[in-house]
């Protein structure tokens, strides 16, 4: 693939990024916490994914933050210290797709300390990145 191709692929995968953290946003101000947490969870997979991509990592069907991020730790060791977010929102997104691993008790105040967090880590993958809080 030339590197044109490769670049489209990761503002493809950017592009549905932002589209994500808008609905979460959306779902927060709704009060809808659970679609919230999910969108937010689907935000990041997709910013980890661009990331190992212009990376040269081989797209993967796998939806585990934390799993993600340890590749990306491969390319960039200081992404390392976001484990503990990946790991937590990666639970939104178990919960939502499947009920029976427990119901998550997650509040507005939860998502609104998650997307500071988040904030810093799409930073780290993509300095350039800039993410609205306020929708």
């Amino acid at each position: 693939m030339t590197e044109d191709k490769e670049f489209w692929k990761i503002e493809e995968w950017i592009k549905i990024a932002r589209i994500d953290w808008d609905r979460t946003l959306r779902n927060l101000k709704e009060k809808d916490v659970n679609a919230a947490g999910f969108f937010l969870q689907q935000c990041i997979e997709k910013y980890l994914k661009a990331f190992l991509i212009w990376h040269g990592w081989k797209l993967k069907k796998i939806h585990r933050l934390d799993a993600l991020l340890d590749e990306a730790i491969k390319y960039d060791s200081k992404l390392n210290s976001f484990q503990e977010i990946c790991e937590r929102i990666s639970g939104y997104y178990l919960a939502d797709r499947y009920p029976p691993l427990g119901v998550l008790e997650l509040t507005c105040v939860d998502i609104k300390k998650d997307l500071k967090e988040v904030k810093k880590f799409v930073k780290a993958l993509f300095p350039d990145e800039k993410l609205d809080s306020k929708k």
